[in-house]
């Protein structure tokens, strides 16, 4: 990094040196990058976080890099480590009871401050041979992540929104400043390769049959669509660009860098497999850096730079190909190679095996086979679907969706008349299914049952927050119910009707089935 031409001022009898920023300091490019996300994301992309959230952060963060510089160098200088780090915790750091607009909100701004002042302090507290051990922001939000947990707190989410001019310019900010200032620095390489390798264990990770549910998506990220909105992912660009490209945290020899980095992405891996929830994936990533910074002096051991000017294919493809009577030894460091992709390649797999055991499991309702009640699509109303469902994913359907709620309704309803729990399995989950268990159980222990049959006027359709790190479908439905009470023979004993305002929550937890998982009141 560049400093500008010293100053000073005079402070009580004597000369204080001042250092200004320079206009070649990486560290304001790279500021100016983030600052810019900042406000395109809370003006056009939603993000939930506040103007006082992200300025406590980097005040706090400042200042404490400001007063911890000055008293070992008896200079005034500009914070700009302090300043970076603050607006990178920032830009990560959620609040999970934060919603987006609320733009000039103090909410938690303790919290931000809290983050900040602790990851810039690491940088003065943790330190090995005279540099800091970790990238400041990196591992204190990994630590708040780990010690305040998801119920406070949660990681910038891997979608933003959908593709549209805003999340182009996104794009074109992180990328064409995260090239500019890597290249500058000769870490472009580094970050290529990094994102490169974890693409590939990704893949690897996707073809298995992996899935996640996440908040901003009502239906679980899994297969193809996992591994492309994880690839894609912004948060996953300004992490291999931006924070493992840190260069006081990395190797210092050029072939250090890369092993570093591709071992990295693989660790990275095998952290997000094992994950069911995004927040484990979000935490698996920034935390594989965590864990890897502390070996930075191993990979310059190990791993020597290239000759200046060889560029590493080169020297790869001469390390390889050695001369003809050397056929023997490049066979041997390919078998060697290829060993070592496969067993990578099975342990993602056996990483990968606690969310695709609890996929399988919620693939199907838990009578498959049940018989669902159909309905008459054509006795619903015209549903009115609010833009955010369209803006979670545009392959929604509400007429479908719709449909599928009134089968649910109906099959609760003959499950309830016959007394067969095998078909609530078929279309209730969580709380609703635990909740017609109940019934049914007080029903056959009563011998009176009830079931509710629905007749809709009103459906509204919009997205609703669970709470549990996942997002579901929510049906505003108003209309009549209409209660009929048999006997322990089936024989119909009483009718009544009522009308009815509810919520009506679906989740598709994995497979085709739409589940009716909560309903409430609402007025």
């Amino acid at each position: 990094m560049t400093l500008a031409s010293e100053r000073s001022i005079r402070l009580g009898g004597r000369r204080v040196p001042v250092v200004l920023p320079s206009r070649r300091d990486a560290r304001l490019h790279t500021a100016a990058v983030i600052i810019s996300l900042h406000v395109i994301g809370i003006t056009t992309l939603g993000f939930a976080v506040s103007v006082p959230q992200i300025a406590t952060a980097m005040i706090t963060a400042g200042l404490i890099d400001f007063a911890f510089t000055l008293r070992r160098t008896g200079k005034l200088v500009w914070p700009a480590s302090g300043l970076l780090t603050g607006s990178g915790v920032g830009l990560i750091l959620r609040l999970t009871d934060m919603t987006a607009g609320r733009y000039w909100t103090w909410q938690g701004w303790y919290w931000f401050a809290l983050v900040a002042g602790v990851s810039i302090l690491t940088k003065f507290v943790i330190k090995f041979r005279g540099s800091h051990v970790f990238n400041p922001s990196n591992i204190g939000l990994v630590v708040a992540f780990l010690v305040l947990g998801s119920g406070l707190v949660e990681p910038l989410d891997f979608w933003w929104a959908p593709l549209g001019p805003w999340m182009i310019l996104a794009y074109l900010v992180i990328v064409g400043g995260g090239v500019l200032i890597t290249r500058r620095l000769a870490l472009l390489e580094m970050a290529a390769a990094f994102w490169l390798f974890l693409a590939v264990g990704l893949g690897v990770l996707a073809f298995s049959g992996h899935c996640m549910t996440a908040t901003w998506s009502p239906t679980p990220v899994c297969d193809a669509r996992f591994w492309t909105v994880l690839v894609m992912s912004p948060e996953i660009l300004i992490f291999a660009l931006f924070m493992i490209t840190d260069p006081r945290t990395i190797p210092e020899r050029r072939g250090a860098r890369l092993v570093f980095a591709s071992t990295l992405a693989a660790l990275a891996t095998i952290l997000i497999a094992p994950q069911t929830v995004e927040f484990g994936a979000k935490v698996g990533l920034l935390g594989s850096l965590a864990l890897w910074s502390p070996l930075r002096p191993v990979f310059d051991r190990l791993f020597p730079s290239s000759r200046p000017g060889e560029s590493l294919t080169r020297k790869l493809v001469v390390n390889l190909a050695g001369s003809r009577s050397s056929a023997g030894r490049v066979f041997g460091r390919g078998v060697v190679t290829g060993g070592a992709a496969v067993i990578l390649a099975a342990s993602i797999v056996a990483a990968g095996s606690p969310a695709r055991s609890s996929v399988a499991l919620a693939t199907a309702p838990a009578d498959a086979g049940a018989a669902i009640v159909g309905v008459d699509a054509t006795t619903l109303p015209i549903v009115d679907v609010d833009t955010s469902v369209q803006g979670l994913d545009a392959r929604l359907d509400g007429e479908a969706l719709a449909v599928t709620l009134a089968e649910n309704l109906a099959t609760e309803a003959e499950a309830m008349r016959t007394a067969d729990g095998a078909l609530l399995g078929a279309v209730d989950g969580a709380g609703r299914l635990a909740e017609m268990q109940a019934r049914l159980d007080e029903a056959l222990a009563t011998g009176r049952r009830s079931a509710e049959t629905y007749v809709f006027n009103q459906l509204g359709l919009s997205v609703y927050e669970t709470g549990d790190q996942s997002a579901a479908l929510a049906f505003d439905g108003r209309g009549i119910v209409t209660e009929v009470v048999y006997d322990h023979n089936g024989d119909e004993t009483d009718r009544s009707e009522r009308p009815f305002d509810s919520l009506f929550v679906l989740s598709q937890v994995a497979g085709d089935r739409w589940l009716l998982v909560e309903v409430g009141s609402q007025g």
